[in-house]
């Protein structure tokens, strides 16, 4: 598939140390394992509701070195990222000449259209009939804007609406109602059908974390009695770097993280962030979790 190229200043600038973390999301449920040869991964968890799978989610999914952008944190586009397993993707959206584009803190590190991007997860959508999408958007953008994206992608029959006090709904029953797309937003949500405020449905881990040693369980935003949990685990030092990832994407450090975290914040890890998610054994140790059995705990 071909993507709209990034533009670039012909003169990069330096990266402030206080470039902001994103947290825009595309969900994705279900991870098959590096080289796995099933036709539809996405198939094994369909009897399950939407809260009770674990997704390994890309941090800042825009910004990626194939397309371009400067201090990725991904080596490889949309496309792609959902082809190899990924149903989680965090995208920002400033302004830029007026209209919505995905941006990393910065327009000179990298921009793309907010609806070529939607476009291209659409397509996705349509050549993979299981899978089921989220998006959580950083968004410094209103809310309407946003909203006529998603029309102009021809995305807005797709979304799932979901009510706060309503029990999510399986996989399979998602599919059926075709509205397999998810969207979240830390901006205005609620303004419009299919346009949740994420924080109304999620809390997160801290996301500001330098070392491994750091990581941990302890609330940043959102309500402890919100559903669903975003993991936060990628360490900023002061960016993203593969060097980084093989530290905190290794079956030592992130394993034993995933398996005990419902026990120790009586939550399951819905949500698995994580920078260059192809660094690593991410997405093996998303899947081996999502063959567990649902808990009491995910059940109620």
């Amino acid at each position: 598939m071909s993507t709209r190229p990034v533009t670039r200043p012909s003169t990069s600038r330096r990266l402030s140390s206080t470039l902001t973390t994103s947290i825009g999301l595309v969900m994705f449920c279900g991870v098959p394992e590096p080289g796995a040869q099933s036709p539809d991964p996405d198939a094994a968890l369909l009897d399950r509701r939407y809260d009770q799978v674990t997704v390994l989610m890309a941090h800042n999914a825009m910004s990626n070195r194939a397309e371009g952008w400067l201090f990725p944190n991904q080596n490889f586009g949309l496309t792609r990222q959902l082809k190899d397993g990924v149903r989680g993707l965090m995208l920002d959206v400033h302004l830029v000449g007026g209209h919505p584009h995905l941006v990393h803190s910065k327009s000179f590190l990298g921009k793309r259209p907010l609806v070529d991007g939607l476009k291209e997860i659409g397509k996705f959508l349509k050549k993979t009939p299981h899978a089921i999408i989220t998006i959580i958007f950083e968004s410094y953008v209103d809310g309407q804007l946003i909203r006529k994206a998603f029309q102009d992608a021809e995305l807005l029959d797709s979304l799932h609406r979901q009510r706060r006090d309503a029990p999510w709904p399986t996989l399979r029953e998602m599919i059926a109602a075709k509205r397999r797309l998810v969207v979240m937003t830390d901006r205005d949500g609620g303004k419009w059908p299919g346009y949740h405020d994420v924080w109304k449905h999620c809390w997160e881990t801290h996301f500001s974390v330098k070392r491994v040693e750091d990581f941990g369980f302890r609330r940043n935003r959102g309500q402890a009695a919100n559903r669903l949990l975003i993991l936060n685990h990628f360490l900023t030092r002061p960016t993203a770097s593969v060097a980084l990832a093989r530290q905190a994407n290794t079956r030592t450090v992130l394993q034993p993280r995933v398996e005990t975290c419902q026990k120790r914040t009586g939550h399951r890890p819905h949500f698995v962030v994580v920078d260059f998610y192809d660094v690593g054994d991410a997405g093996t140790i998303v899947d081996a979790f999502n063959r567990h059995e649902p808990t009491d705990a995910d059940r109620k």
